[in-house]
Order: C-alpha cells, then sequence, then structure tokens
C-alpha cells in the first residue's frame, strides 16, 4: 500500500531524513518512534503529501504521494495532529461534517450519498451523541480529539496518519483515544501510522514500529524486536528496564533512575 524507497529530505543545511527504505501493508498499524528530532514528523508530511522529497520517492498505491490533487488524496488519506482540533465557536456535529469535505462540490453538496447516517453512527461508536450541539471551545482536551477523531472517521479514509496524537491527553483518555482507533481498524480494515513518544502505548497498540534516529532507520519489525534495552540505550541515550506487561505480554519500558552515592 506504501512504499518509501530511499526518501531523503533535506531543509537547508539540515538533513532530517537520509535513505529512508520502508514498506507498510494494508491493515497494518505502524508506531513512528524516535527521539525528538529524528524525522519522524517529516517522514509523516511526506507521506501525506504536503511536502516533497527531496530525493527517493514516496508511493502510495504506486503512484507517488505528492502528485495526488489535494481531494484526491484526502478521498484516501486522512491526517489528524497532536493537538487535534483548535477551541473554535462551532457546534460539534458541524465540525464533523467538516469531514466530508473531500466529497463535497465548490457548493458544500454532497457528491455520493447522505452521510447523515455515517456521522450520527460515529457520534455514538465516539460517545459524542450528548455533545452534538454543544460549541466544541467549550470541551476539554479529550473531548476536542474524541471530536477531531470522529471528523477523521467521518471522512472515511484508507489510511490513517496520526503525529503524536496522545500528548496533550491525560492517562485515561490516552487509553481511550487509542482504544477507540483500534475498535476503528478492526471494524473497516484501516491502515494506521501513528508517531508516538510514549513507548508502553506503542508496543500495546501497535503491530510494528519503525525506529529513526537522526534521520536514519535504525530498526523495524515488531514491539518485542525493537523494544530490547540494548535497542532503547543506543537510540535514546538512557538506561532502560523491560518487563513484560501482565495482561498482553507485549514489553514495556521503565527507566532506571542514576542514583548518586
Amino acid at each position: 500500500m506504501i512504499e518509501v524507497q530511499k526518501a531523503s529530505k533535506q531543509f537547508g543545511e539540515l538533513n532530517a531524513l537520509h535513505e529512508v527504505d520502508w514498506s507498510v501493508q494494508e491493515g497494518e498499524w505502524w508506531g513512528i518512534i524516535g527521539p525528538n528530532g529524528s524525522g519522524k514528523s517529516t517522514l509523516l508530511r511526506l507521506l501525506s503529501g504536503t511536502e516533497q522529497a527531496s530525493s527517493g520517492e514516496v508511493l502510495i498505491r504506486g503512484k507517488a504521494a505528492s502528485s495526488y490533487e489535494r481531494k484526491q488524496l484526502s478521498q484516501m488519506l486522512a491526517v489528524l495532529q497532536q493537538d487535534g482540533l483548535p477551541p473554535v465557536h462551532y457546534p460539534v456535529k458541524d465540525v464533523l461534517e467538516m469531514g466530508r469535505y473531500p466529497f463535497q462540490n465548490w457548493l458544500g453538496q454532497e457528491l455520493g450519498n447522505d452521510p447523515e447516517d455515517l456521522i450520527e453512527g460515529i457520534m455514538d461508536k465516539l460517545d459524542l451523541r450528548l455533545l452534538a450541539k454543544r460549541p466544541l471551545d467549550e470541551l476539554s482536551g479529550g473531548q476536542r480529539q474524541r471530536v477531531a477523531l470522529g471528523q477523521v472517521m467521518v471522512q472515511q479514509p484508507q489510511i490513517l496518519l496520526l503525529d503524536e496524537p496522545t500528548t496533550y491527553l491525560d492517562l485515561r483518555y490516552q487509553h481511550q483515544f487509542m482504544e477507540l482507533v483500534g475498535n476503528w481498524r478492526k471494524e473497516s480494515g484501516i491502515t494506521v501510522i501513528a508517531v508516538l513518544h510514549d513507548l508502553n502505548l506503542a508496543a500495546q497498540f501497535c503491530d510494528k514500529l519503525l525506529v529513526l534516529q537522526d534521520g536514519q532507520v535504525t530498526g523495524s519489525g515488531t514491539p518485542q524486536e525493537m523494544l530490547t534495552a540494548e535497542h532503547i540505550r543506543r537510540v535514546y541515550g538512557v538506561e532502560p528496564v523491560i518487563v513484560q506487561h501482565p495482561v498482553s505480554g507485549v514489553p514495556q519500558v521503565l527507566i532506571s533512575r542514576h542514583m548518586e552515592e
């Protein structure tokens, strides 16, 4: 579904990505992890078509991501940023309806079937029914992120790109958000690619992890393969303790505190 072939991206003298090779199959959930400044968000922008590789290629269904027309790409791919939606004074249901933009003509008229049933169903799935008439700027951060997810669900993409989607959420809303994405994926078969800083969330929800460091791929594979003490020590420069989650069995990362004598 997605092929990244020796993709590099430069910003002036800065080499943000260097010859990244990577492939994503339909229906997979990949997590992109690595330290700050490692090129994670840059890679996501190449996938979304908002940036073009300086060299190499990023292909979606065999076609360069940057060559798609914006509406055409939006019918296939959706992006959810870490800050979700700005706290504007629009009712929740109106915000959800904005997700239909790729399927509307210049008059804002739907080109296909009436999306009302789709929108109503998504409000039920995300527990937004009671918030439908509430302005977005009256909601909590967790509620707004749920609305942001609803908006991209209304878009009905085949690929979902998430850029640190849980950054501003507390523990409860982090888990709730990831569970909602996981349920959507099970129901629809959507492909998910998420930039994540929380390695433990990544291990619990992602099938595979792509590890970036200084703009280069240092590894890719399952959480069990990537979240080893040796790999984390080399990439992040910390002393980790790896334990097994008592329920799921996936690796969980603890950090050893340096105790001065």
